[in-house]
């Protein structure tokens, strides 16, 4: 796999072909999508060789419609995968144990659009349909559902991955992530939708979250702290660095991406703070809370999607974020 050669060659030059290049630690990382921007500073780390720096030999694993990274994690064929809290407290609750280890975006990207003309949130529960997949019906919906009044079952449409249906239907909306969904309709249709990040409207799970197995915390934290710290200062370039040669990596691997798609994602990523924002200026990126976590467990309550007897603090540990990392890389 080129990503895995491309890691390679960077520990060797860094290190000069010695002994320290041979140690490196092997990790292997599994995205949760096709390269794209949103991985930004995973790739950033590697292309500029920050993961070699920190005594480690990455593969990044791109996720896809055929991909299955999760269950390579949770059956130790990869150490590292990049999901969301849903996910790891529905493998939890299903009896494979997850564990958050770090979170990059502090709000989630996801977002529902529609057509110009509608101008508020509330707004949406006057649409006829509402385009979202299986999981979103599952989660934000019901989260819609128990929190504002005016939204119906009746809404809900099955996504099928194609804009199509939203584009042609006046009195639609439709679920998307903020870094693409509202550039690709620009493309196709030629006009810019009303977008809404859900998170601004009070659905805050942490997303791109870090995931491990919890055997991994116990068996290997100097791996999984250097990973993190490399991680972050990765995405400190990407955000305010030269990113060129994150972005040429991305591009190789995903030749769908291009500059002015990746250019869009990193402008909505710095004006949303999805990545960086008033508290992770003090904190570092990447920071995750035990008040954000109660937080979010307590909208899944309300909407009835889990049981309030579940333990959340299961699904996180916080200990190898929040320490300050990269922090003077803005000042």
């Amino acid at each position: 796999m080129h990503i895995r050669l491309k890691t390679a060659s960077i520990i060797a030059i860094l290190a000069g072909c010695s002994e320290e290049a041979l140690a490196a630690d092997k990790v292997r990382f599994g995205t949760d999508w096709l390269a794209q921007a949103d991985h930004g500073g995973f790739y950033q780390a590697l292309a500029d060789g920050t993961y070699a720096k920190h005594g480690l030999d990455v593969e990044i694993i791109p996720g896809g419609p055929n991909a299955a990274n999760q269950a390579l994690l949770t059956s130790g064929k990869i150490d590292f995968y990049l999901g969301t809290p849903q996910n790891v407290i529905n493998a939890t609750v299903d009896g494979s144990p997850l564990v958050d280890i770090a979170a990059i975006y502090q709000k989630a990207p996801q977002i529902l659009m529609a057509h110009p003309g509608v101008e508020t949130f509330q707004d949406l529960t006057r649409l006829a349909d509402i385009f979202m997949s299986a999981g979103g019906y599952e989660s934000y919906f019901a989260w819609m559902l128990a929190s504002f009044q005016g939204f119906s079952e009746e809404q809900y449409r099955p996504y099928n991955g194609s804009l199509t249906p939203f584009v042609t239907n006046t009195h639609s909306a439709q679920q998307g992530l903020l870094t693409s969904e509202p550039y690709s309709v620009q493309l196709q249709a030629g006009w810019s939708p009303k977008v809404f990040l859900l998170a601004d409207q009070g659905y805050k799970p942490y997303a791109q979250t870090i995931t491990v197995r919890p055997s991994f915390i116990a068996d290997r934290p100097d791996v999984i702290q250097r990973f993190i710290d490399a991680t972050i200062e990765g995405w400190n370039t990407y955000l305010y660095g030269d990113n060129h040669s994150a972005n040429e990596l991305i591009k190789l691997e995903n030749p769908d991406m291009t500059d002015e798609l990746l250019a869009y994602a990193l402008d909505v990523m710095r004006q949303y703070g999805l990545v960086d924002n008033d508290e992770t200026v003090k904190t570092g990126i990447g920071c995750i809370t035990e008040e954000r976590y109660r937080s979010f467990f307590d909208t899944l309550v309300a909407a009835e999607t889990i049981s309030a007897n579940f333990n959340y603090r299961r699904v996180f540990d916080a200990q190898f974020v929040c320490k300050g990392v990269g922090v003077a890389f803005r000042k």
